[in-house]
């Protein structure tokens, strides 16, 4: 062998050695099936619960709502200050107001932490239903994700510094509070088939073990039945014999009365099995 057909038997051998082996196969033919994946503005990611209340489209702005002059205006001109005959802002605005009038601390109050958190809550949850119907809508997507990271901030501020107020504002605005985790780790292939396989053998071992068990649990009463005839033979053989006697009245009658218990406790069960089936 020259030293050619050396160096390259040395460079397959190698080369075998530095092969990648990194994917898990199971024998056990377990299915694995990759979970899904919840997009940020998700409202099952972001800890929205609830959906906007449906609104009134023929009501009013909220500017006008205490005009004089539209209460015996024209369907025509009473139309053009309609919610539904106008932006999609002023519906958001509408929301804002009614989320904000259920937290605010007096009439004025627009600016402390719980007014901040339900205008932001009315518009994430406006720009959520936009998304549903107009899921390419890019700006709109961006503005959601930076409006969601902006209300866990205050919310985490909230927690901090005011717990039961933190608490409260997530009940009146039914809301989860869903902190990032400590450490990231992401979900494989091959760390959940070593999962599933572990199960997957816990159950097999817990079914063997229920089954030897309940093979024992059919050779109690006749095991009993042979154990007390045995004594009874011992005994007599020991006094007919003349010899100490070891087996004592003691001794077999606590062997009969586990007998009748467990025949006892067979017969409760095996009525209560009837009377389920039934």
């Amino acid at each position: 062998m020259n030293v050619y057909n050396i160096s390259r038997l040395s460079y397959k051998i190698a080369t075998q050695q530095i092969v990648r082996n990194y994917a898990f196969k199971s024998d056990l033919k377990i299915k694995w099936v990759r979970p899904e994946k919840i997009p940020s503005i998700d409202p099952r990611k972001s800890g929205d619960c609830a959906k906007l209340p449906p609104v009134d489209p023929k009501e009013l702005i909220r500017e006008f709502r205490k005009s004089k002059e539209l209460e015996t205006a024209d369907q025509t001109v009473r139309s053009l200050f309609e919610l539904g005959s106008n932006p999609r802002y002023l519906t958001t605005n509408h929301y804002r107001d009614a989320f904000i009038k259920e937290v605010q601390r007096h009439p004025l109050d627009y600016g402390s932490m719980e007014s901040k958190l339900a205008r932001m809550t009315a518009t994430i949850r406006c720009f959520q239903e936009h998304m549903a119907q107009h899921p390419r809508d890019k700006r709109i997507k961006v503005q959601l994700k930076e409006l969601i990271e902006k209300r866990k901030k205050f919310l985490k501020y909230l927690r901090r510094w005011d717990y039961r107020r933190f608490e409260w504002i997530l009940e009146k605005l039914d809301l989860i509070y869903k902190p990032p985790p400590a450490k990231f780790h992401w979900i494989t292939r091959k760390e959940s088939l070593k999962k599933l396989t572990d199960i997957h053998c816990e159950k097999l071992r817990k079914a063997k073990l229920d089954e030897y068990r309940k093979i024992l649990e059919e050779q109690q009463i006749p095991f009993l039945e042979d154990a007390i005839k045995k004594l009874e033979f011992v005994r007599q053989e020991q006094l007919d014999l003349d010899i100490p006697v070891t087996v004592t009245l003691e001794h077999i009658d606590d062997y009969k009365k586990r007998l009748n218990e467990l025949k006892e406790l067979r017969e409760e069960t095996k009525l209560k099995n009837e009377n389920e089936q039934l």
